[in-house]
């Protein structure tokens, strides 16, 4: 308790220091008068030469109006301190029916501390004219009386007194004493933001006690914005407000208009209209892309973010409520953060190979009625990561080439293809080192590194080789580079670049033909010899015809086109001579066609002594070669002496014990593989060269070519010649033995034995 009285007594000591400061701050007062309706500008009085104070102070600031409530009426020019109206003024509309209308403003002058009251009278317009005028004690209400009748008495001031009187009769009039009065202070109206133009919001009232003009009412608005006065329109007889413009709750929720009705005579009255604006789901959402990432890496791991955005909807309640959305095939997907804020991130593992790009459709839709929705789209590149090796479009490359190629030639084109991007798909090729028969495969094969074509540096030869195998790497320009290899085959294609050689008849050295012998008693179609050549080429360039080129006696023998056999046309006659040449073309199916010759001598004739008589003939005593082939000749035909002996015997023993007659007319019976027939005269010579006889069995490499010998049974045949016996089968196992280049010269031999 005695805190509390301390505090009080304390309140009223600083309540009186203030008093006193204040009646000591009021230092004087100043009264003007000046006369209603004056203009603008209309000077009232000097203040600073009415006060004492210097105008250099005033216009420092130093001198200001203070009181409120009457400054609007009055302004104070810092220049030269003179205050002068700054607005017109209306004595009755400020004081009314008050005789004397006084205004008061104060003056604080800051240098001195002190306030001055200047007192500031209206008078109303005087004319100079003096009446007397009936006064009311009381206001008169026409509405409570509409008509007095008085008696005004009038005395003089003599004596006797005289007066007069006067009927007066008052009616009073209606004045405007009653305002319009509205039927309700506020009038809330709610109406939908997209209500048309022209509707009727809202109708206001007012009704005046007063009769005549003076409860003629008018509408008007008193305080509206701009903006609002573009939208509404109030008609000023009926009070109907209607809508001339649109209406946005999004721009404003709700308008505050002040409407005044005001009668005949000025007399007015306020109301408010609340018009207070109901959504409507008039506004889509909208979405803002704060962050964007056009393009991701596609090793980009699970959850990188893409994009940032913002969606906001300018519509309230469920019609603002907005939710977002993008397509199910798209890698990402939609993480909320806040309010309304969204991240875009990845949600698996992006392969450029398979989709390079996407076009990326977000999708926010509000919950209105009916549901309003914005798209917003980009695209977003998926960026390249070397994956991808390089991809042969085959996996075996088979090419030809014709041999004989001039250096340098294309043979054929490689493709690799990556599935990756740019740097990473560029492919360079190159061909793996090898060698071809000990030579590096560098010297004959080299290819394009950027256009994977193969060429060719020297000329192949299908006789040396005939296919090339090797590998060929494509490799890109990522980092680190991926590269695969492919095989390539590649095949010599043959030309025809190699004549047909003989192997039969061969030639010596010395230039000497080779020598056949035929019986004379031969039937046509007998087979004197064969030509046996070969083709280095293959294919059909080394298919070989044979012809006769050339004859001693034309038409006496024939070549077989394809076998090459040299056989008797007709019978011989006397008139043909011992000795036939012959000259035998072999000719292969190259394109152009090549060909070689071979000249056979053919020896007829029918008895030993005719052979040899010849054959001395054909022979050069000095000609060492010529000799041998004499003496070997010589041999033969001992030999075939004998061994006819020998068959004779043997066929006399036989024929006793045979029964069966036919065999006696049998021309075809064979020993060991031979006719009888040829053992008969001088055919007997002729059996025996042909019985190790020789053929040639060819293919179409001329390497693999061999020469095969009949093997011929001795040991039925000469039971008694142990000579014969035992050298026959030396003879066969020797031959079959021996390689290529032997049998050459055996061929040689044995041209020479015939």
């Amino acid at each position: 308790m005695a805190d509390k009285q301390r505090r009080r007594d304390c309140r009223e000591l600083l309540c009186c220091f203030t008093l006193a400061f204040l009646w000591e701050a009021v230092a004087g007062q100043i009264h003007y008068s000046i006369p209603e309706e004056m203009q603008k500008g209309f000077f009232v009085g000097n203040v600073a030469k009415d006060l004492g104070l210097d105008t250099k102070k005033i216009s420092d600031g130093g001198v200001r109006i203070i009181a409120e409530g009457r400054t609007k009426y009055f302004a104070l020019n810092l220049q030269n301190g003179y205050l002068y109206l700054s607005e017109k003024v209306d004595r009755e509309e400020i004081c009314g029916r008050i005789s004397k209308c006084l205004l008061q403003l104060e003056i604080f002058v800051q240098e001195q501390v002190k306030l001055y009251t200047v007192e500031i009278e209206i008078t109303d317009r005087a004319d100079g004219a003096k009446y007397a005028e009936l006064v009311l004690e009381k206001n008169l209400d026409r509405e409570e009386q509409a008509v007095y009748n008085l008696v005004l008495t009038a005395i003089d001031g003599g004596d006797p007194v005289r007066s007069g009187t006067a009927r007066i009769r008052v009616i009073v009039e209606d004045a405007n004493d009653n305002a319009p009065v509205f039927t309700q202070s506020v009038y809330k109206v709610n109406v939908l933001e997209n209500v048309s133009i022209g509707s009727l919001l809202v109708t206001v009232n007012a009704t005046d006690l007063d009769e005549g003009m003076n409860s003629e009412v008018t509408y008007s608005f008193r305080k509206i914005s701009e903006k609002a006065s573009d939208i509404f329109q109030l008609d000023s007889k009926t009070g109907k407000v209607t809508l001339t413009g649109h209406l946005d709750f999004e721009e404003s929720e709700l308008y505050e208009i002040e409407v005044e009705a005001r009668d005949g005579r000025g007399l007015s009255a306020r109301t408010r209209i609340s018009l207070g604006l109901m959504d409507v789901n008039d506004n889509a959402p909208e979405i803002t892309i704060t962050t964007l990432i056009s393009s991701i890496p596609e090793d980009s791991s699970e959850g990188t973010v893409i994009a940032f955005l913002k969606v906001r909807d300018a519509d309230s309640r469920e019609n603002g409520d907005v939710t977002c959305s993008i397509p199910v095939n798209l890698p990402c997907r939609l993480q909320k953060l806040f309010d309304n804020y969204y991240s875009l991130v990845t949600d698996r593992a992006l392969d450029r190979e398979q989709v390079s790009d996407y076009n990326v459709t977000i999708t926010a839709t509000d919950r209105g009625t009916p549901a309003l929705s914005t798209t917003t789209l980009f695209l977003l590149k998926v960026l390249d990561k070397n994956d991808n090796p390089p991809v042969f479009s085959q996996t075996l490359y088979t090419s030809y080439i014709t041999e004989n190629n001039p250096k340098g030639a294309s043979i054929f084109t490689l493709k690799a293809n990556d599935a990756d991007w740019e740097e990473n798909a560029r492919v360079t090729y190159s061909v793996t080192e090898g060698q071809i028969q000990g030579t590096p495969l560098s010297s004959s094969i080299s290819i394009n590194s950027e256009t994977g074509a193969l060429y060719a540096l020297r000329s192949f030869d299908y006789e040396q080789f005939r296919e090339i195998r090797f590998q060929v790497q494509a490799q890109d320009g990522g980092s680190p580079p991926l590269s695969s290899n492919v095989s390539v085959t590649l095949f010599i294609l043959d030309q025809n670049d190699n004549s047909p050689h003989i192997l039969h008849p061969s030639f010596p050295t010395d230039g000497s033909t080779g020598v056949e012998l035929a019986p004379r008693s031969s039937e046509p179609g007998y087979l004197v010899t064969k030509v046996v050549a070969v083709d280095a080429d293959s294919g059909q360039n080394a298919w070989l015809s044979y012809q006769l080129l050339k004859a001693t006696e034309p038409g006496l023998f024939s070549v077989g086109l394809h076998s090459g056999e040299i056989r008797t046309a007709r019978y011989f006659v006397d008139k043909d001579a011992l000795k036939q040449s012959l000259v035998v073309l072999v000719k292969d199916n190259g394109q152009p066609p090549l060909s070689a010759t071979a000249t056979v001598t053919v020896v007829v004739a029918d008895s030993i002594p005719e052979i040899l008589s010849d054959l001395s003939s054909l022979s050069s005593p000095a000609d060492p070669q010529s000799n041998l082939t004499l003496y070997l000749v010589i041999a033969v035909a001992s030999v075939s002496c004998l061994f006819f002996t020998f068959i004779i015997v043997l066929m006399a023993l036989r024929l006793r014990r045979w029964r069966n007659s036919q065999l006696f007319d049998s021309s075809s019976v064979t020993f060991s593989g031979v006719p009888v027939s040829q053992f008969v005269g001088l055919d007997g010579v002729r059996a025996f060269l042909h019985s190790y006889s020789h053929e040639v069995s060819l293919t179409t490499d001329s390497r693999k070519s061999q020469l095969d010998f009949p093997n011929v049974s001795c040991s039925n045949t000469l039971t008694d010649q142990q000579p014969s016996e035992k050298s026959c089968p030396l003879l066969v196992e020797e031959v079959s033995n021996i390689n290529i280049e032997d049998q050459v010269s055996l061929q040689y031999y044995f041209s020479k034995l015939q």
